[in-house]
């Protein structure tokens, strides 16, 4: 090789070897700045998640009540599969002392359901008591069901509640019916699925698909006498509204929308009352557990029933199915009410 060419060789690959450098250099830099700015958005998006849910907290916390002493003393149910949220309505929540009696005697709980979320968080199961259930009340005897209220308030409705289905109450929250309506309201209506077309007051409701206002919503969840079963198809109604507010927090104008999310928080908080232990970040952590859980996976149903009775003092009631509750129990305590709702078709 000649002098010549060799030094020309040489030249190039010094040339080369210079040009490496200067090409990776932007590229570390671009990418040096791309990483930062990433992680600087995320910071900006923790910062304002931060700020948000702590907006919502604050909320919660200022708006809600909470229930003193809401459970029974004495012996109660172990602690079973899954988690147990009793949901109390009425049309006005009752003034109560510190033992979680009402200070007055008198108001009597108009709904009541249980919350039932199983430990895989693949569902939640709604159940429905219908209020006019006859049980035995603890230190009363026999009575409808919703009697526990104005006798013993939260504490012996939780214990009759726990008597009637040998399960532990976790947790328990109180509305009224009010509640019902600005909660609606706050959604921007809500779709309810109504099995049969009937009038209340000034509402007309079609049956299927009904798109409901706060008014309408209330209404359609306390009619009963436009039904030939009264409260039966009351409770299928009330459970088509639950549906209807899951359907309405899953769907993707509120989830995308702060703004109607802090609404409804804040219609809901003052018009509920909870236990102590149900937190605003004890319902966070419920919630982003359930984050899989769908519309569909709502599941609502009704304590069984076996026909209807009359009192010695002339009060009817409903009866309930006494073997049928008894196996209810027995899913309910093994965290079964996939396989329970699969044997007892309503």
């Amino acid at each position: 090789m000649s002098e010549r060419r060799a030094a020309r060789l040489a030249a190039d690959t010094a040339t080369r070897s210079g040009r490496h450098p200067r090409r990776r250099r932007p590229f570390l830099v671009a990418l040096l700045a791309t990483v930062g700015s990433l992680v600087g958005i995320a910071t900006v998006i923790a910062v304002v998640a931060s700020i948000f849910v702590g907006g919502l907290a604050r909320s919660f916390d200022a708006r809600h009540d909470t229930i003193a002493n809401p459970f029974p003393s004495g012996t109660r149910p172990a602690a079973s599969g899954g988690e147990n949220i009793l949901l109390i309505g009425s049309d006005s929540r009752a003034a109560r002392g510190p033992d979680g009696k009402p200070s007055e005697a008198g108001g009597r709980s108009d709904t009541l359901m249980l919350a039932h979320v199983p430990a895989d968080r693949q569902a939640v199961y709604l159940m429905s008591i219908m209020r006019d259930s006859w049980v035995d009340v603890p230190g009363h005897g026999n009575a409808k069901i919703n009697a526990a209220y104005a006798w013993g308030g939260i504490p012996l409705t939780v214990q009759t509640v726990e008597q009637l289905l040998d399960v532990r109450i976790d947790h328990v929250a109180e509305v009224d019916f009010t509640g019902f309506k600005d909660m609606t309201d706050a959604l921007g209506g809500v779709t309810v699925d109504s099995g049969q077309a009937f009038a209340a007051g000034k509402h007309e409701f079609v049956a299927g698909a009904n798109r409901l206002d706060g008014d309408a919503a209330l209404a359609f969840v306390r009619e009963r006498y436009s039904f030939a079963d009264a409260d039966h198809t009351r409770v299928l109604n009330q459970q088509a509204f639950m549906r209807g507010v899951v359907g309405g927090l899953l769907s993707r104008g509120t989830i995308t929308n702060p703004g109607r999310i802090q609404d409804f928080v804040t219609a809901t908080s003052e018009h509920l009352a909870v236990d102590a232990g149900l937190t605003f970040p004890t319902l966070v952590g419920l919630g982003w557990s359930l984050r899989d859980v769908r519309t569909d996976d709502l599941k609502t149903f009704t304590v069984p029933t076996a026909g209807s009775g009359t009192s010695p003092d002339g009060q009817s009631y409903v009866t309930l199915n006494d073997l049928a509750v008894g196996s209810l129990s027995q899913a309910l305590r093994s965290d079964d009410v996939a396989g329970w709702l699969a044997d007892n078709r309503q």
